[in-house]
């Protein structure tokens, strides 16, 4: 009889071993979609560096909460929990969309009576009044989508005319609180952001299901999609058509975050200079909006300020696809710094730190307005 095989009986080999277990993972399943690209990961990990120095300029200035002083106008600096109406009412009417402020106790018909009188055509944005990271972020079609968006609501919101503009941009602006000799504005934008919405495109063979799972960013909002296109999902685009699946510009939602600081100039400056000049009391902070084209941002026209943000903006042109982490925290670093800056320079001229005691105060507040 001849002998068995040595290799009978015996242990698989490493490589065996690891062959057999990598079909139970698929590469690309949301998991490793966000492994692979840090711009996913959470917010706590890809800040812990930027804690650390935020703990050393709390040092140097001798409070945690120095950021509250960078924006005199807007509640804690606005690094969390600032009102968006607040904001925007210190915005010239020319620079934003229509808007309406909607109170958690309103009743319905009061809030469908107020769209009819304010002009607002549908299709409409409704937002938290206090939110961030696209939090209850939704395009509203019709009338009877407002009707549930109100019911669900746990807190006061806003609506604002859809601006269906082709170009969304974040820009990054800060300006010093010390007076230039001469007496002009001069504020320094450092960053642009432009937005590109979540889109597939047909080729006339694959479904609606099947393109959404070539495209990482539509796997990882596959959940939300499944409930708004789930009776489409085998339906075949024409070859070159592009479906929309996501039309809210945040990053959260699946847009992807271009970096567009090729678009900075003198010129594009001077027009953010006069739009800042009237907002007493903001020094640093990303405006988000829409316009037709880059040569109407340039000439200041046909621009529609969504939202602008405080302290605790950030300077998305970092969020590029395959932007490294390490050039991130360059970036984050330095806005960081000059967030400090500023914050000194209006505590010099007499700007108070928010308290230890206004923080919590704050806090609570804040989380009962999200329980409500």
């Amino acid at each position: 009889m001849q002998p068995l095989s040595s290799s009978v009986n015996q242990p698989a080999s490493f490589r065996e071993t690891v062959q057999a277990f990598l079909p139970r993972f698929r590469f690309d399943s949301p998991f490793f979609i966000r492994l692979r690209h840090w711009e996913y990961w959470p917010f706590a990990v890809v800040y812990f560096p930027i804690f650390i120095y935020h703990l050393w300029l709390s040092i140097k200035a001798r409070s945690l909460f120095f950021f509250s002083a960078a924006n005199p106008s807007i509640e804690t600096g606005g690094l969390l929990g600032e009102s968006k109406i607040d904001i925007l009412d210190r915005i010239s009417d020319e620079f934003k969309p229509k808007t309406l402020f909607v109170t958690r106790q309103a009743h319905i018909d009061v809030v469908l009576r107020q769209v009819s009188e304010l002009r607002l055509t549908y299709p409409l944005i409704a937002k938290p009044n206090v939110g961030e990271r696209g939090w209850r972020v939704e395009k509203i079609e019709h009338w009877e989508d407002l009707v549930n968006y109100k019911q669900s609501s746990p807190a006061d919101f806003l609506i604002q005319e859809y601006v269906d503009e082709p170009l969304e941009l974040g820009i990054f602006y800060y300006r010093s609180p010390e007076p230039r000799s001469d007496g002009q504005a001069q504020g320094v934008i450092s960053s642009i952001v432009q937005k590109e919405f979540l889109t597939i495109r047909g080729n006339g063979l694959n479904c609606i299901e099947e393109l959404i799972m070539q495209n990482e960013r539509a796997i990882l909002q596959l959940p939300a999609l499944k409930a708004k296109y789930g009776h489409r999902f085998h339906d075949i685009p024409a070859p070159g058509e592009t479906i929309t699946l996501v039309s809210i510009g945040n990053h959260s939602k699946g847009t992807k975050f271009l970096d567009a600081n090729h678009l900075i100039t003198p010129e594009l400056t001077r027009v953010f200079d006069r739009i800042s000049a009237p907002i007493v009391g903001f020094y640093y902070g990303r405006y988000d909006l829409r316009c037709r084209s880059v040569a109407d941002l340039y000439a200041g026209r046909h621009i529609h300020i969504l939202e602008l943000n405080g302290a605790g903006a950030e300077p998305a042109h970092i969020y590029h696809p395959g932007f490294s982490i390490w050039k991130a925290y360059r970036v984050l670093f330095h806005h960081w710094r000059v967030l400090y800056d500023i914050s000194r320079a209006n505590h010099r001229r007499g700007v108070a730190y928010m308290s230890l005691r206004e923080a919590i105060q704050f806090w609570r507040r804040m989380q009962r307005g999200k329980k409500a």
